[in-house]
């Protein structure tokens, strides 16, 4: 079976904190029960938890600053090599572009450093991570690789 033939999983939550737990559930059971095509270690379906989490929590929190009600949709894709997952909300979007730099993990700035850590945290764990947004919602896509 090829990757583009694999079926995804897709969950449609509505836009509360208490439906993220859910989202680290489904995501952690696609990557880990797939069988004999399972691609990740167990430290990587860890990553691939933590920065669905991130990307869910973003949608979340958008939506909820304009009081959007649709649901967010979170899509899960296992391959033999890696696992895909896309987050999609309906927030107004934002530009990646302008997410400002961490300050470095060694300053004292860091330590007051509390919001506008999810895409560095993404950036960083995921081997793709890549953000489209505009008006309408914003799209995570997530690929965390084998290795």
């Amino acid at each position: 079976m090829t990757p583009e033939t694999i079926p995804a999983i897709e969950l449609a939550i509505p836009p509360y904190p208490e439906y993220l737990q859910l989202v680290r559930a489904l995501v952690g059971a696609a990557a880990n029960n797939s069988g004999d095509r399972s691609p990740l270690e167990p430290g990587r379906v860890a990553d691939l938890r933590l920065v669905v989490s991130e990307a869910a929590t973003n949608a979340v929190e958008a939506q909820g600053a304009v009081g959007a009600r649709d649901r967010i949709v979170v899509r899960c894709r296992v391959a033999d090599d890696h696992v895909l997952v896309e987050v999609i909300d309906h927030g107004p979007g934002f530009d990646p572009d302008a997410v400002p730099d961490l300050p470095n993990v060694e300053t004292p700035e860091r330590l007051r450093h509390e919001f506008g850590l999810g895409v560095a945290l993404m950036e960083r764990l995921a081997d793709e991570a890549d953000v489209e947004s505009g008006p309408d919602g914003t799209t995570v896509r997530l690929v965390i690789r084998s290795t």
